[in-house]
Formats: structure tokens, C-alpha cells, sequence
């Protein structure tokens, strides 16, 4: 009788390690397929997050300054060895303090560069030069780890992917400097965006850009992505067309109702250039523009989220 009930526990045992197997696998199995789209393989978060450290570490990133100079050769080298063609786009402006000349550049990384219709996804790349939003410390240093260096570390964890897609257009990725270069409320904006969108209506290219979407602020841990207003005024079907693909990549972080209005480097694209450009952020961040806009503050999960909605879209671009 006992060998009996022994042997009837060690079976009970094995049916339900057996069976806790096939639910471990179907979740397994589950996740895997939910964290994929059409592209393939997802976004990395922990590398992408290490992007965002990486940058980091450099310090500051002011235009024109070691810093940022440290952070161009960064990128150079990780989108050459990725395949990618880099060119600088150089304009030079005055200090707004010491009114001295500084050189600047915007980067242009290029994937599918026969393609002559393309799209572009942007950011900015620069750092304002103090935390002017801080209570305590509006001199002291900031890193600009969502605001900077968060898009550049998402452009940079989508370069292992852009290569395997084959979209519509050509894609390019455009790091715009001085979007605030600004030691004061009177200083301008948007320097970079500007030169570019200027350049590109009076100088055309060889090629046109269909679509652009600028990425800024988006690797807050409690990641909440509202319709940014401008993007709805200048480019509302593009803006509609990314939220759907987001809806589609599962990504419930894309909220698809309209909240702040920015101004941000998509204006200049959108008023100047006329490439139709929406802006995706998250302008509910706790610490913009202070001391505490900090790697432990930002997620490598909502860079991965993010990125995941762009590769979606980049399969599914509209005409």
C-alpha cells in the first residue's frame, strides 16, 4: 500500500513538473512571438540602455564642446561598423555668450543610400548647457540622459536592425546639433534643424525625404506617449499611421489622443523643409532639465518599446 501511494505521488510529481514544462514553454513561446514584429528580431533593451550609459560617460554634450566632439567620433564608429554611410552636415554659428564663432554639425548616418525617396528619423544630440529647471542647482552639470542622450541611444540600437528591412524607402538617421543652445530665454533654438531644413529647400538633394519622425525624450521609466499637437497640425496622417503601427506592435505606451503642444526640431522640418515630420515625446518627464535627468531615471525597456513601434512603421510606411 505504501509502495503504491509512493508510486502514485512520484507519478502526481511528474505530471506536474510535465506539465508546469508545457506552460513554461507556451509562455516562453508566447512572449517570444509578442516581443517580435514583421522585422524580426525586437530591439534590444539592456544594450540600448548600455547606449545610454555609454553616452553618458562622456559627460556634457554641449555644442561645439569636447564633450560633443568625444560623442561624434562615438558615432561615427559605431555606424561604420555597422554598414551605415556617416557624413557630417557642418554650419557655424556664434556663442550666444561669448559671441566667438563655433563650429557645429549635424550627422547624417545613410542606410539604402541608392534609394531617392526616403524617410528620415531625427534627434537631437546636444545637451543644454545647465539645468535651468533645477530648484537648487540651475549651474550645476546636466547629463541630458532623456533629454539627448535617450534618442541617440534608441538611432544607435536600431542600427543592428535597419539593415535586415527591406522598407519602402530609403531611411536616414539625422542627429541635429544645437536644438538648445541656450544660456538664456532670448537665445535661439533649434540651430541644427534649422540649417538642415534650409539647406535641403535651397540646395535639394538627390533625393526627397516623404516622412520624417524625430524622437525626444523617450526613455522615462514610466514611458506615456501622447499625439504631440504640432505633429497633428502639420502631419496628421503620418502621425495617425505611426499610432497605428503601434497599436499593432502591442505597444500600449502610444496613448492616441492629443496632449502638449512643442515646439521642437520637427517645426523647422515640417514649416521650412515640408517634409511632413511628427515628434514623438514623452513631455511628461519629472526631471527635464535638471541634475536628475539621470541614467537610473531613464529605461532601457521604454527605448525598446519605442524602437519597436519604428520598426513596425518602417514596414508599414504610407505612401
Amino acid at each position: 500500500m505504501h509502495t503504491r501511494r509512493a508510486a502514485i505521488r512520484s507519478l502526481s510529481r511528474r505530471s506536474r513538473k510535465a506539465s508546469g514544462t508545457i506552460l513554461l514553454t507556451a509562455a516562453v513561446l508566447t512572449a517570444l512571438l509578442a516581443a517580435s514584429t514583421t522585422h524580426g528580431a525586437a530591439p534590444d533593451a539592456r544594450r540600448a540602455f548600455r547606449y545610454l550609459e555609454q553616452i553618458c560617460r562622456i559627460g556634457k554634450r554641449i555644442s561645439g564642446s569636447p564633450g560633443m566632439e568625444r560623442q561624434q567620433q562615438l558615432l561615427i564608429q559605431h555606424f561604420e561598423a555597422l554598414g551605415a554611410q556617416v557624413k557630417l552636415q557642418p554650419l557655424r554659428v556664434t556663442h550666444p555668450l561669448r559671441g566667438t564663432p563655433v563650429r557645429l554639425a549635424n550627422m547624417i548616418v545613410s542606410w539604402h543610400p541608392t534609394s531617392r525617396e526616403r524617410v528620415l528619423l531625427a534627434c537631437h544630440y546636444d545637451t543644454r548647457p545647465y539645468p535651468d529647471r533645477d530648484r537648487f542647482r540651475r549651474r550645476g552639470v546636466f547629463l541630458g540622459a532623456n533629454d539627448g542622450a535617450s534618442g541617440v541611444a534608441l538611432l544607435m540600437e536600431l542600427g543592428h536592425h535597419i539593415r535586415a528591412l527591406k522598407p519602402r524607402y530609403g531611411i536616414d538617421f539625422v542627429f541635429f546639433d544645437a536644438e538648445e543652445f541656450v544660456y538664456s530665454s532670448s537665445d535661439k533654438y533649434f540651430l541644427g534643424s534649422e540649417h538642415f531644413s534650409r539647406n535641403y529647400k535651397e540646395q535639394p538633394p538627390g533625393h526627397r525625404y516623404r516622412f520624417g519622425v524625430l524622437v525626444d525624450m523617450i526613455g522615462d521609466k514610466r514611458l506615456t506617449v501622447y499625439q504631440e499637437k504640432n505633429s497633428l497640425k502639420y502631419a496628421p496622417a503620418l502621425t495617425h499611421s505611426v499610432w497605428q503601427s503601434a497599436k499593432r506592435a502591442g505597444v500600449r505606451e502610444f496613448v492616441a489622443k492629443p496632449k502638449h503642444e512643442v515646439q521642437d526640431d520637427h517645426i523647422p522640418l515640417n514649416t521650412i523643409a515640408h517634409i511632413p515630420t511628427c515628434d514623438l515625446i514623452d513631455f511628461d518627464y519629472l526631471y527635464w532639465h535638471t541634475t536628475k535627468d539621470l541614467p537610473r531615471n531613464c529605461s532601457g525597456a521604454s527605448l525598446a518599446k519605442v524602437g519597436r513601434v519604428l520598426l513596425q512603421w518602417f514596414e508599414e510606411m504610407p505612401d
